[in-house]
């Protein structure tokens, strides 16, 4: 019986409770991980390897703690161990084992705190603590054995079929039946189940008809689809006369569908009664959306065979792909050109020498995605062209401009000319460019029926003359023009590979090299910047064309804007509308938890812009905003280009990084290490120093350090114990394949970098902080708590500097500058910082009304001495006395800037980028710089 999600929950509690005290790693990980897979009914002892070995790159001998493989790795630590550096260790592991073992998940734990990552959500973790489990069991539902296909808005319909089918792909791989064959017949049979509920192979239910005749052992069923695959590909007056009468009816398709002559499995008995459970389905209301990610759980979860063999799982999340649900596909169609076209026809349909010209033009307008999959893109935008035409059909009929047929049916078998062949697209995966020809010619059938609805009449759905020109190539390696010469492209529009610069395979990190040359920080890129390169110079052929891209928010965040934007604008690029930051959902398999922005673009000026924007609701349907312009930031502003600067440009105090121990964990201590180091070796004692985390100090963690700076090597000699730890440090640092990494190892005592403030107190800036949070948190430590690389922090910074970097203002211009891991906000030194415009030189009363608002933050917060900052900013639990004092800190600083504008972030962001042209304008001019632009 199935496990509900209510009874894992349950048994979560009861694990959280039994596990609570459990500290040590050696002795209690083993159990503790045991009893958290059976909450979710597997039995461990079967699922998972405990100690795997593994060979790191290294070359030195490695264990993962626990592994599923392709699923799951687990690196468990003691309590209050370091998180950070267990997920690294877990990533060398990744990197270590065969492509088709590695793991989509990573979990890394302490008992008291766990964390997910999901491999394919572009970084960053889920955490929660052990006691909050039960909350989060959906974190988890990727464990059950029985994890079922997940898509997204979708109907009854599309359920039940990609349910039987996928059972069906199953059952093929279970026979060993897989590679190119199980390509075609899939692609095949999913044609003819269509086909048969919808009218394209003449009466309904004949394949059912067909394969209910075969024997249900499965003996003859291979030879009969064989057959009719024949059949179909033969046109009737080439038939044979004494053709079986059963196969003699179906309609000749063509279209190259059934041309290629490839292996039909051997069925048996349960390949039989798959492939009947499906006949058995209504497939004439599928979503056009969900054909293609119904090939996409297909094509990812077998290996196909042959010269150009590749794990195809691994291949699809090497390229990034993602398949966009249909609400996604309109957010870019819809302002990238059928608002516009709607709007069109509204106007000119009283008008008939204006409609006429309008209907002329519909068939004119092409589409083009260069990297197309399974071409929902092009499925949606065809279709919601097709529905346009009929639009204007009626139009036109309801004031005299068409002709009425027999029975006073409106004969609109020669009125609708929009066709397949007005779209193409680039794909690399052979498979899926088939797919996405044979998705056209399904869809191009459903508005056939749809128009017969609504006129009484249509044109015929086959034979298949008319076919969508897709390329199956590398569209970073081919010339776009010779797939559709620009002169004759209308719309360009996608969604790319989403692949960071640190998951970029060799082929990925060649193709960032053949696009953008040797053009300075290329190297940052997203992959998808690729495509916004080629488009850029592929519309200068023709300056009418319209872009949009679904795209990584992260090319419109932190440094990657500068790099690749400064190149665009160059072109010419002007935006033209743009969804700011959603959560992304596809209708594929495991939906892909993706944070994106699009961004609708061209060369020509538009006449207004639009932004749709999120707010904090991610998830939701955006508002939409008028605009004068959107700069690359996605906000109302000039096109400035923040670059990465190493100083402030401001009169302003430095920030710099936290220390970095390089140590593997030997240096860092929790609560319980620190006890014992103490009671073996009491001397240690004056050199342990409190250690601080982004974590620790967001969620009131504890932890402590070695920090022996100027110890005497007589003193280092007698503590035998510590004496280990740094024998340890010395040994991880040799084995580094980095120089500088091996050259500390003569120092293995000492930090591998030490920026430590020797006196005073300063403040301190998670480099990671929730986009839940209306403020990132900042704070004052003193100059014996050590920092680590995940805190960034100002020396002797003032309560003045604290004010102003806790107001408002910086929130807005951060959350507009910043980078993102997943949604939330990655602060860094470079871009927010040292480029964020502080007020012209406020006056001594300016001054003190600042330090008086940010005492009394400090002031609030103490009032609440057992919460953490992770509670206090939490927006659902953030106490009034807090609020309050934010409030009065933002109007002091309102004040100090002069700022009179609206109290939206987009407002406030609109005039730090004024203040910051201005600033700069003032400062001295940098020498001019050699142009080297990306290449076509």
């Amino acid at each position: 019986m199935a496990l509900t999600r209510n009874e894992i929950r349950k048994r979560l509690s009861a694990f959280a409770k039994e596990q609570q005290h459990a500290s040590n790693e050696r002795s209690q990980a083993q159990t503790f991980w045991l009893r958290f897979y059976e909450c979710f009914g597997i039995r461990a002892e079967s699922a998972t390897i405990y100690e795997q070995s593994v060979k790191k790159l290294s070359g030195a001998q490695g264990f993962i703690d626990s592994f599923i493989p392709g699923k799951l790795i687990i690196e468990h630590k003691s309590k209050g161990k370091d998180l950070d550096a267990a997920f690294d260790q877990a990533s060398e592991y990744f990197l270590s084992l065969k492509e088709e073992e590695r793991p989509r998940y990573i979990i890394t734990s302490d008992f008291a705190r766990i964390r997910l990552y999901d491999l394919q959500a572009g970084g960053g973790y889920h955490q929660c603590k052990l006691a909050e489990l039960p909350k989060k069991a959906d974190w988890f539902m990727f464990l059950l054995e029985s994890e079922l296909t997940d898509y997204i808005e979708e109907s009854e319909a599309d359920r039940n079929a990609a349910y039987a089918i996928s059972k069906f792909h199953e059952a093929l791989l279970r026979s060993n039946f897989k590679g190119r064959d199980l390509e075609v017949l899939l692609t095949r049979l999913l044609f003819c189940l269509f086909a048969e509920d919808t009218g394209i192979f003449g009466e309904n239910g004949i394949f059912l008809r067909l394969l209910e005749a075969t024997r249900k052992d499965g003996s003859d069923t291979g030879r009969m689809l064989a057959e009719l695959f024949q059949v179909l590909n033969t046109p009737e007056d080439q038939r044979q006369k004494n053709l079986d009468e059963a196969l003699a009816a179906f309609a000749y398709v063509n279209g190259a569908l059934f041309a290629e002559n490839t292996r039909i499995p051997s069925f048996d008995s349960d390949l039989h009664e798959q492939l009947s459970a499906c006949a058995k389905l209504d497939w004439s209301g599928i979503s056009p959306a969900i054909f293609g990610a119904m090939f996409q759980g297909v094509l990812e979860e077998h290996n196909p065979d042959g010269a150009d063999s590749s794990n195809r799982k691994a291949s699809r999340r090497e390229l990034g792909a993602h398949y966009t649900s249909e609400r996604n596909i309109l957010r870019v169609i819809n302002p990238l050109c059928m608002n516009d076209l709607r709007a069109e026809l509204n106007k000119v349909k009283k008008n008939k020498k204006l409609l006429e010209a309008f209907y002329d033009k519909l068939p004119t307008l092409t589409f083009f995605d260069p990297a197309c999959g399974c071409g929902n893109f092009l499925v949606i935008a065809f279709r919601e062209l097709r529905q346009l035409e009929m639009d204007t059909i009626e139009s036109m009929s309801e004031i005299g401009m068409t002709n009425v047929g027999r029975g006073g049916l409106l004969d609109v078998s020669h009125l609708c000319r929009v066709k397949v062949n007005q779209f193409y697209g680039i794909e690399i995966d052979e498979a899926a460019a088939h797919i996405a020809k044979v998705a056209l010619w399904i869809t191009d059938h459903q508005m056939n029926m749809e128009a017969a609805e609504r006129f009484g009449t249509t044109r015929p759905s086959i034979p298949l003359t008319d076919s969508a020109t897709i390329a199956c190539a590398n569209s970073l390696r081919i010339d776009w023009n010779t797939v559709i010469p620009a002169e004759r492209c209308s719309y360009v529009l996608g969604n790319p590979p989403f692949v960071g610069k640190k998951e970029q395979n060799a082929e990925q990190k060649s193709d960032m090299e053949l696009i953008f040359g040797k053009v300075k920080g290329a190297g940052v890129l997203d992959y998808v910047a690729c495509w916004y390169a080629k488009a850029a110079n592929y519309i200068q052929g023709n300056p009418s064309i319209e872009v949009a891209f679904v795209s990584t928010n992260s090319i419109t965040q932190g440094e990657q804007v500068g790099i690749l934007w400064s190149y665009l604008l160059a072109q010419g690029i002007k935006i033209r509308f743009a969804h700011r930051t959603f959560k992304w959902s596809n209708e594929g398999k495991g939906v892909a938890a993706v944070h994106c922005v699009i961004v609708g673009f061209g060369l020509t000026e538009p006449r207004q812009c639009t932004i749709f924007d999120y707010g904090n609701n991610i998830k939701g349907e955006p508002v939409t905003l008028p605009l004068r312009r959107i700069n690359p930031y996605l906000v109302e502003a000039q096109n400035v280009l923040l670059e990465k600067r190493t100083k402030p440009f401001c009169d302003a105090a430095e920030m710099v990084k936290g220390n970095e121990a390089t140590d593997d964990g030997n240096l860092v201590l929790n609560e319980e290490d620190k006890r014992i180091l103490i009671r073996e070796e009491p001397s240690a004692k004056k050199w342990i120093r409190p250690f601080l985390g982004g974590d620790d100090f967001l969620n009131n963690g504890k932890r402590w350090c070695l920090w022996m700076e100027g110890i005497a090597p007589n003193e280092l000699r007698a503590m035998t114990a510590v004496l280990k730890r740094v024998e340890a440090v010395r040994d991880f640092r040799l084995a580094s394949p980095k120089s500088a990494t091996i050259e500390k190892a003569k120092s293995p005592w000492l930090f591998g970098e030490n920026r430590q403030p020797t006196k005073g107190s300063y403040i301190v800036i998670p480099k990671v902080s929730s986009e839940k949070r209306i403020y990132m948190p900042l704070g004052f430590e003193t100059h014996d708590v050590i920092v680590n690389n995940t805190l960034q922090f100002i020396p002797n910074g003032s309560l003045y500097d604290f004010g102003l970097l806790q107001s408002i203002m910086h929130m807005a211009w951060m959350r507009a500058v910043c980078g993102r891991m997943k949604s939330d906000y990655q602060y860094s030194i470079g871009i927010v910082y040292n480029n964020f415009p502080w007020p012209n030189t406020p006056t001594d009363k300016h001054n003190a009304a600042i330090e008086a608002a940010a005492q009394a933050i400090l002031d609030a917060r103490a009032l609440y001495p057992e919460s953490s900052l992770a509670d206090l900013y939490d927006p659902l639990s953030m106490p009034p006395e807090l609020v309050k004092a934010h409030a009065a800190l933002d109007k002091a600083v309102d004040a100090a800037y002069q700022y009179k504008g609206g109290k939206d972030d987009a407002a406030r962001v609109t005039f730090l980028f004024e203040r910051y042209q201005q600033i700069t304008s003032l400062l001295p001019a940098a020498p001019a710089k050699k142009s080297r632009k990306p290449k076509e």
